[in-house]
């Protein structure tokens, strides 16, 4: 049902009321972090749609950094986890222990017990480990011995990986990997924005350098999710978001038999409603009471990216995710 201009009025001014602080947000982080705009504004909308964020990059892309930074302008608990080959279950959710001098158990909790965990390089340790986060970012709740513990609100996972090549590394799990919100390629600066980070990160002790100020707390952020959950979505861009998401399983009825042999497996519902709230956000950040396509395209990608499994065939001629992307948001028809 089209819904009349006074609605979309009506939300638009609560949205530019509510989305006030936002420019003070981004500009506490950039005291800190040189450049990747993209990156902090997916971890943010990640953070008011409740979406875990996986960061993919090599070292040395202030992947940590940003994230440290994000946490100290949120009033937020953070907790960080270096993935590692010899790590265990338990150093993540926590273990029960026996105390010999009363004789009793009790439950230790691990650093997931947080508002944010950076999960660092998570692919250095094996799926076991990696599996183990897979109740807490879906139920967000732990089991630790026999007692279910849920975790604190807001709870956000965002992982650092490396590149798949590089030595030592694991593939995530399909399931684990759906779990996430957005899988973002984190790039190398450019030279202007190198000579920035050269000049700011080599000049004295790191006592000396600008730290980020906190900006708004969990109150804030809940009122904030309360607004967006108040974005207008009509009806026509709802049914463009299911179109996009069933084109990557069947390319052949959106009008694209080209595509149909280079993907094995689509986008699951998850992408659909990652779509959907991360559209909303998107529309937020913009200072709009109602989603365009054009958020939808903005967020696609990274929404996507890890979502659509390629063939062989695919490999072997050298497309990627990216393009087959890029190819069915250019197809389907724009309400």
């Amino acid at each position: 049902m089209s819904l009349g201009a006074y609605d979309i009025r009506k939300v638009s001014e609560l949205v530019e009321r509510e989305s006030a602080f936002v420019d003070r947000l981004f500009s506490e982080i950039h005291k800190v972090v040189v450049g990747q705009n993209d990156m902090i504004e997916r971890l943010f909308i990640g953070l008011l749609c409740g979406g875990h964020v996986l960061l993919e990059g090599a070292p040395g892309l202030a992947k940590t950094l940003t994230v440290n930074t994000l946490a100290d302008t949120l009033q937020l608990q953070f907790k960080r986890v270096q993935f590692t080959p010899d790590l265990l279950p338990s150093d993540v959710i926590g273990t029960v222990i026996y105390n010999h001098q009363s004789g009793t158990f009790t439950n230790k909790q691990g650093p997931i017990f947080t508002n944010l965990l950076l999960a660092d390089e998570i692919n250095r340790a094996p799926a076991k480990v990696q599996s183990a986060l897979l109740e807490a970012m879906a139920e967000r709740h732990v089991t630790v011995g026999d007692t279910t513990y849920s975790l604190p609100t807001p709870f956000l996972v965002l992982a650092t990986q490396n590149p798949i090549e590089q030595e030592g590394t694991y593939n995530l799990p399909e399931a684990q990997l759906d779990r996430f919100m957005f899988k973002i390629r984190v790039d190398y600066p450019g030279a202007d924005d190198e000579l920035k980070i050269m000049k700011r990160m080599g000049a004295g002790p790191e006592s000396s350098r600008p730290r980020a100020e906190a900006v708004i707390g969990p109150a804030e952020i809940e009122r904030v999710r309360k607004t967006i959950d108040d974005i207008i979505v009509e009806e026509p861009v709802q049914r463009y978001i299911v179109d996009v998401v069933a084109a990557t399983r069947k390319p052949s009825a959106a009008g694209l038999p080209d595509l149909q042999p280079f993907i094995d497996f689509g986008a699951s519902p998850r992408a659909s409603i990652a779509l959907y709230q991360a559209a909303r956000a998107h529309a937020f950040l913009r200072r709009r009471g109602y989603v365009s396509p054009e958020d939808i395209k903005a967020v696609a990608p990274d929404v996507l990216r890890h979502r659509i499994i390629l063939s062989y065939e695919a490999e072997a001629e050298g497309k990627t995710v990216e393009q087959i992307v890029r190819q069915i948001l250019e197809h389907v028809q724009v309400p």
